[in-house]
C-alpha cells in the first residue's frame, strides 16, 4: 500500500487553521484500497478565540474534495475541537476510528492526551453505530446489479470492527488485521480482489446468497457481544475532554 506521504503532508500544513491531528480513514485505514482509492484525510482543527467569540459563522467543519497535483484525489474533512469533542461522547465509532487511526499524519502534542481520553469514551452503545453503518452498507450491496465488492467489504470489515471493539474495549478498523482473530476464509480473497482491482469492482450474483448468511450471522454476533461486554453504558471523560477544550483554547 503505497501512501505519498509527502504530497498528504502539504495539503495538512495548507491548511487554514491549527491541526490537533490529522490521520487517514476510508478504505485505506480499512486495509483494502484499490490501486483507483482516493485518500481520505479526517482530523480536527482548532478555531481560534477570536473567532469563537465574535459575530461571525463559525468554521466548525471544514470539507475538501479535489484532485491535487493532478494525481492525488482527496477528501479531507475536520472538525473543530468543541464539535469532534462532542461527537466523541456520542455512540460515534467514526471519530473513535480517526483517533486512533494508525496512519496518522500529523500530531499536536495534545493529541496522545486525547487518545487517552478517548478510552473512557467507548461505551456498549457503540454497537448501535456499528449495527447501523452495517445496514446501510448491505442494502447498499443488495440494491446494486451487479453487486459492487466496496459495500460488501465495508459490511464485513463495519462488523468486525464492532465485535472486537465490544469485547476488548480497542478500536481496529483494519479487516486484514481483525481477521487475523476472526479468521474467516473468504475475507482473504475478497480483500486480495479488491485490492488487485478497481473500486467499482463487482462480485458474482450467486455468492449473495452465501454473503447474506455471513452477514446475519455476524450481525447476531455483535448483538451478543453488546450484551455481554464490560464496555460501560456511558462515557466518563467529559471532564477532562472540557479540560483539554479549555487548555487549547487559551493557549
Amino acid at each position: 500500500m503505497h501512501i505519498p506521504t509527502a504530497q498528504l503532508l502539504r495539503v495538512t500544513a495548507s491548511q487554514p487553521y491549527p491541526l490537533l491531528f490529522a490521520s487517514l480513514s476510508g478504505a485505506h485505514l480499512y486495509g483494502f484500497p484499490s490501486p483507483d482509492s482516493d485518500f481520505d484525510l479526517r482530523g480536527s482543527h482548532l478555531l481560534p478565540l477570536r473567532e469563537i467569540v465574535g459575530l461571525y459563522p463559525l468554521r466548525e467543519t471544514i470539507e475538501v474534495s479535489e484532485v491535487r497535483d493532478n494525481t492525488l484525489e482527496l477528501d479531507l474533512v475536520t472538525h473543530d475541537v468543541k464539535k469532534l469533542f462532542e461527537m466523541l461522547l456520542k455512540k460515534n465509532g467514526y471519530v473513535l476510528e480517526q483517533i486512533f487511526s494508525p496512519l496518522v499524519l500529523h500530531a499536536a502534542p495534545e493529541y496522545e492526551e486525547l487518545k487517552a481520553i478517548a478510552k473512557s469514551c467507548i461505551t456498549r452503545y457503540h454497537s448501535y453505530h456499528y449495527l447501523g453503518f452495517a445496514r446501510t452498507q448491505w442494502r447498499a450491496f443488495q440494491q446494486e446489479d451487479p453487486p459492487r465488492l466496496k459495500p460488501l467489504l465495508y459490511v464485513y470489515r463495519t462488523l468486525l470492527t464492532g465485535i472486537h471493539l465490544m469485547q476488548t474495549g480497542d478500536v481496529n478498523a483494519n479487516l486484514i488485521e481483525l481477521n487475523e482473530e476472526f479468521k474467516l476464509s473468504y475475507i482473504s480473497e475478497l480483500v486480495a480482489r479488491k485490492l488487485q482491482g478497481q473500486e467499482q469492482s463487482t462480485l458474482a450474483s450467486q455468492d449473495i446468497e452465501f454473503h447474506q448468511r455471513e452477514y446475519e450471522q455476524l450481525q447476531a454476533r455483535l448483538q451478543a457481544a453488546a450484551e455481554e461486554t464490560f464496555l460501560p453504558v456511558v462515557p466518563s471523560a467529559k471532564a477532562a475532554l472540557h479540560d483539554l477544550l479549555v487548555r487549547l483554547r487559551l493557549s
